[in-house]
Parts: C-alpha cells; sequence; structure tokens
C-alpha cells in the first residue's frame, strides 16, 4: 500500500524555500519516485535547473515564467503563463504517474493574484492520496497553511544583500 502523500508548504521571507524543495525531489528521486516540478514566476536559467537535468529520468521541470521578475502589475503574459502552469501542475498531480509535485512560487503567484488560492487548493485537492504536493513562496495564504500538513517559515535574521552582494552564480542562482 503507498503511503498517504501530505501536503507541505515552505513560506517566508528568508532564503531557501525553493532550494529545500529541490533537495526534497532529489531525496524522492533517490527513492525511485517520479517528481514534477512547476516552476511559476521563474524562467531564467539557474544553476538548480542545470543540476535537474542530471534527473530528467526521474524529474520533470517545467517553467511559466518570464526572465525577468514581475515588478508592478504583472502583464498578460504574466497571467497566461501562470494559467498554464496551473492546469499542467493539476494535470501533473491528477494523472497519478508523480509521487511528488512541486508548485514552486505558487504562493507569489497566488499573492499576485495570477490565480486564485481557491484555485490552487482545488489543484491540490484533485490528488490521489499517495502524491506529496510541496508549494513554495512568501505570503503563504491562510488558508493553504490550515489545509498543509507541515509548513515551514524561512525567516530571514541576516543576509549579505542587504550589503549590495548580488546573487552569485551556484549559491543563489
Amino acid at each position: 500500500m503507498p503511503m498517504k502523500g501530505r501536503i507541505q508548504v515552505y513560506t517566508g521571507n528568508g532564503k531557501g524555500k525553493t532550494t529545500a524543495a529541490i533537495g526534497l525531489a532529489i531525496r524522492a528521486a533517490g527513492a525511485g519516485f517520479r517528481v514534477f516540478i512547476a516552476q511559476f514566476l521563474k524562467g531564467s536559467p539557474t544553476s538548480e535547473v542545470a543540476s535537474l537535468r542530471r534527473f530528467s529520468d526521474s524529474i520533470e521541470l517545467r517553467h511559466f515564467g518570464s526572465e525577468k521578475f514581475i515588478i508592478g502589475k504583472p502583464s498578460d503574459a504574466d497571467f497566461a503563463a501562470a494559467r498554464e502552469g496551473l492546469k499542467e501542475a493539476r494535470e501533473a498531480i491528477a494523472s497519478g504517474r508523480y509521487q511528488l509535485v512541486v508548485l514552486d512560487e505558487a504562493n507569489v503567484a497566488v499573492h499576485l493574484g495570477l490565480f486564485s488560492v481557491d484555485e490552487l487548493i482545488s489543484t491540490i485537492a484533485a490528488r490521489p492520496a499517495y502524491v506529496e504536493v510541496v508549494v513554495t513562496g512568501r505570503n503563504a495564504d491562510h488558508r493553504l497553511i490550515e489545509l498543509a500538513d507541515l509548513v515551514t517559515e524561512m525567516v530571514e535574521v541576516k543576509h549579505y544583500h542587504r550589503e549590495g552582494v548580488e546573487a552569485r552564480v551556484g549559491i543563489e542562482k
């Protein structure tokens, strides 16, 4: 009998939410699980993406965002990418093909109004009982937090970006 899948949320203003989710994805792949990662709001090449290519036989990674951060009001293209991502994530979750599905930055997509928390929750609810779902990003909605089985809040205590250090290849990007 397969184990019961849980809902995990990694949120907060601190660094490491996506990194934690990718670490879990690699662990799951090592255990023979199939993994689907939908990255919302992200499209630029990063070292984490390059690393995940090495696991392409068990981890499928899809991007649903542009190469730039959304500053101000999201564009029509931002809305379209997020909606397509949510549609593909729903299909991946419901398919039963994956034991772990990561919805990276989905909390931020909700916060920006690219899709609603109700749409996110109904997407998660479509999962077979054995599918683990991880949702990352700042500003997790309280309804998602209540639904989740595990919530981790990353809290920034100190960060060198406040001293003007840009994102570094292999560490932050």
